[in-house]
């Protein structure tokens, strides 16, 4: 066979970057998958839907769906870019045939790009508390009074500006794109070797002094191990409740942080021959421990020992943890005496060490593509990045009180993640072939997959993804038996307001967009940011088919030399 003819879309030139070493790689890769929701989203998902009865459907499907989809972004990351792609949209061109594949890409870089505009203001919020903890703001001021006047939720107005939020998210913002100009090596793999260790630290200390609080100790209701139990007993109820396998099927996604496109960036550095099957594995190792372990044995420990399980629950109602870490935890650690405002500023720097190393896994897929198509610097590449995430999030920032920060979680935090974990493993098993696919995995590999992963991922994952979108395309307001039932005796299924079509067609919604005094309403913002939302996609497609004008890439069975 001919070898193929070198795409124009190869960076000839420098010398491509790698990772330094493997343990930084590891690092990263983990660093980007322990975020936020390890510590505030699972422990509330878990409290929310039976502690020990979520565990099981968690692990299964952390088994059939999260590690081949660790396996499977890895291959491709790895694969495209012995060929110079550093970004999603030239990995899916190299996939299959059909010039289609690099417009499924374009996901991988929408998804970074937007979802780091909500989620480094998240990341400010961190930032901010750990200075008031320090300073000691929380010892005179409730976080119930502070935190609302730091968003702006108290103004009237729902487009005023939170000004000391603004100034936090604009200094986080700059540390990410400094961090990111200075490259993989001596940005993204240092700072993961800095941060995931101060985060484990941090978490064993606290994890300590909340699980050895006492009946003796002031303020303490209930024995913080009742809130340990809860979520660590595994129970079989959960086997049989559709919610439950849809809530923990949805933790996988959002933990591992698979369906965005920075895991095959990251793996897109590797050698031809570099290992994936370990390293994917050891990443969602130490993912998993951070979050079952210690995400598990912080937060919800701690409420119970002072609000009681109970009051733990009904604090969790949606399955979120922000409430309980941003406006109960600070009071909280006031009873630990001396050590509470550092105790404080230590949770929230775990946040911010969780947060930051994935943020910063989603602007590098950005700087990749803009390296690889268009030739930037990466100083230049990486100021793009942070000019663009600022606009995007001075939306969330502003506009925080009218859902502009609720419509970016919802669109491209979750729903683009499924899309695009849905797309990319039928095309990896389907199109660019599973034989090929599978060769592609266990090339190098430390260590040697089960053979019946191969039909896993061909099979069972693309199923467990399809039935997750399902889910939350038709999610039901009641239960799912009740919406069947109504079905067949009504003929309406009834949707639930965070459902796809629920969100679409503002289901429960009695606003228009304007309300009597001609002020702006929610739905207005919320229908405004989804035009933006929507822009944004197409002009990033347009960028796509811009960088492949007039290129071509070769494709033959058997693929010839690579980087």
């Amino acid at each position: 066979m001919n070898s193929p003819t070198k795409s124009p879309t190869q960076r000839p030139g420098p010398k491509p970057e790698r990772w330094g070493t493997r343990v930084g790689l590891v690092l990263a890769v983990a660093g980007n998958a322990v975020g936020l929701g390890n510590f505030l989203r699972f422990p509330a998902q878990a409290a929310q839907n039976g502690g020990g009865a979520f565990l099981i459907p968690y692990l299964i499907s952390f088994l059939l769906m999260g590690l081949p989809l660790l396996w499977v972004e890895w291959a491709i990351g790895r694969h495209g870019g012995q060929y110079g792609h550093h970004a999603s949209p030239g990995m899916f061109a190299r996939m299959g045939r059909g010039s289609w594949l690099k417009y499924v890409g374009v996901f991988g870089l929408f998804t970074n790009l937007t979802v780091a505009a909500y989620y480094c203001y998240i990341e400010s919020w961190t930032l901010a508390y750990v200075w008031h903890s320090l300073i000691g703001t929380f010892t005179h001021t409730p976080a119930t009074t502070f935190f609302p006047e730091y968003l702006g939720t108290t103004n009237p107005s729902i487009t005023a500006v939170p000004y000391e939020a603004a100034c936090w998210f604009v200094g986080t913002l700059a540390l990410n794109t400094w961090i990111l100009s200075r490259g993989l090596v001596k940005g993204i793999e240092l700072a993961a070797k800095i941060g995931m260790p101060m985060l484990l630290l941090f978490g064993v200390v606290l994890a300590i002094n909340g699980l050895t609080l006492g009946p003796g100790d002031p303020g303490v209701v209930e024995s913080p191990l009742v809130g340990l139990n809860f979520v660590w007993m595994p129970q079989t109820s959960g086997l049989w409740n559709p919610s439950t396998w849809l809530a923990a099927a949805g933790q996988v996604f959002f933990t591992l942080s698979v369906g965005m496109g920075s895991i095959h960036c990251y793996a897109a550095y590797l050698r031809e021959r570099d290992d994936i099957a370990l390293n994917a594995t050891t990443a969602g190792a130490v993912n998993e421990f951070v979050e079952v372990v210690l995400g598990s044995a912080i937060l919800i420990p701690i409420a119970t020992a002072y609000l009681g399980l109970n009051l733990v629950q009904a604090a969790t109602a949606g399955g979120s943890g922000f409430d309980l870490a941003f406006l109960t935890l600070p009071t909280l650690f006031n009873q630990w005496g001396a050590f509470g405002p550092i105790a404080c500023a230590m949770w929230f720097g775990l946040l911010f060490f969780a947060g930051i190393t994935s943020s910063l896994a989603m602007g590098q897929p950005v700087v990749a593509f803009l390296q690889d198509e268009f030739k930037a610097r990466r100083g230049s590449a990486a100021g793009v990045f942070g000019l663009s995430t600022l606009v995007l999030g001075m939306m969330c920032v502003i506009l925080y009180p009218g859902g502009t920060f609720d419509e970016f979680d919802f669109w491209t935090g979750t729903f683009s993640l499924i899309i695009f974990a849905f797309a990319e493993v039928i095309i990896f098993g389907w199109i660019f072939g599973i034989e090929k696919g599978w060769a592609e995995i266990n090339r190098g590999a430390d260590l040697k997959l089960p053979g019946f992963f191969k039909y896993v991922i061909k099979y069972v994952t693309p199923t467990f993804i399809g039935v997750v979108l399902l889910g939350a395309l038709i999610k039901p307001s009641g239960g799912w038996g009740d919406a069947l039932s109504a079905l067949l005796h009504t003929g309406r299924w009834p949707f639930a307001p965070g459902s796809v079509i629920g969100k679409v067609f503002h289901v429960g919604e009695t606003q228009s967009w304007f309300d009597p005094a001609g002020q702006v309403t929610r739905v207005f913002v919320e229908d405004l940011t989804r035009v933006v939302l929507i822009t944004v996609f197409v002009l990033i497609a347009l960028l796509v088919r811009k960088a492949w004008a007039g290129k071509s890439i070769t494709h033959d069975q058997q693929e010839g030399p690579r980087l």
